[in-house]
């Protein structure tokens, strides 16, 4: 169908979302990481909530909202945002009593986008393989299929962009790098297991940031999460929701930190 006026019709601000994607082409080419990533998300949120792990759902639920808002799925986004604080807040009870309607606009929002590139009732839509390897690598640290996604479109043509969807599997990508191939990374903050501040202290008490240059991407742009940040030797702090320009920016001066 492809119809973004059909998108429009059902809630997505698709013109917001163009300030991140700058044109309706990487636009398409991406949302089928939305969509595989929100079947992914539905599982993790139903588990947490399930064991009462607040903190972990606080993580996924927070992915979910940034992810639903890049594709302009403003709705999604504010739900997932109340649940996010709710949760972080180990309000259980909220999430409990809110939960089936979170899933219900999940499950809409998944409809529409199906109904949009015409996936309907096929096989879950998974990301291209990166075909490699090249001489330097980006490592790129974050919990959403759609962050990752759109930074591998980005400098594909250029770097083997490899991936970690959380602190524990970069760490083991990068005691695995053993010819020093990770020209930079990029780490997001706050994601389950180990979170972004657990790599910057490994970073930190193994004398790695000569190494591999470190820039963080965040959508908890916080003063309190910028003072922390701050207190590790990084190159730069960028906020979620960005664009390319602002991608290639911090990553050609993360990278050129490593070449100094």
């Amino acid at each position: 169908m492809k119809d973004v006026n059909f998108l429009i019709t059902n809630g997505a601000d698709v013109n917001k979302s163009l300030e991140l994607f700058g044109d309706m082409e990487t636009y398409n080419a991406t949302l089928p990481d939305f969509l595989s990533g929100l079947k992914e998300k539905i599982g993790q949120l139903q588990a947490y909530k399930a064991s009462a792990d607040m903190q972990n759902y606080a993580i996924i639920v927070h992915s979910l909202k940034s992810d639903a808002r890049y594709f302009g799925f403003m709705g999604l986004g504010d739900m997932a945002y109340d649940h996010e604080m709710k949760s972080k807040a180990n309000d259980s009870n909220y999430v409990y009593a809110n939960f089936d309607s979170l899933m219900a606009e999940v499950s809409r929002v998944m409809k529409v986008v199906s109904l949009y590139l015409g996936v309907e009732d096929q096989a879950p839509v998974v990301a291209p393989e990166v075909i490699g390897p090249k001489e330097k690598q980006i490592l790129v640290v974050d919990d959403s299929s759609v962050v990752i996604s759109f930074v591998e479109k980005i400098f594909n043509n250029d770097y083997d962009v490899i991936t970690a969807k959380d602190g524990a599997e970069a760490l083991k990508l990068i005691e695995n790098d053993i010819n020093g191939k990770i020209s930079c990374m990029l780490l997001d903050i706050y994601m389950p297991n180990v979170n972004g501040f657990g790599v910057l202290e490994y970073f930190k008490s193994h004398n790695l940031f000569p190494k591999i240059p470190v820039s963080v991407i965040t959508g908890a742009y916080t003063q309190e999460v910028i003072d922390m940040v701050k207190q590790y030797a990084i190159i730069d702090l960028l906020a979620k929701p960005f664009n390319e320009a602002n991608v290639k920016d911090v990553v050609t001066r993360t990278i050129a930190a490593k070449e100094l």
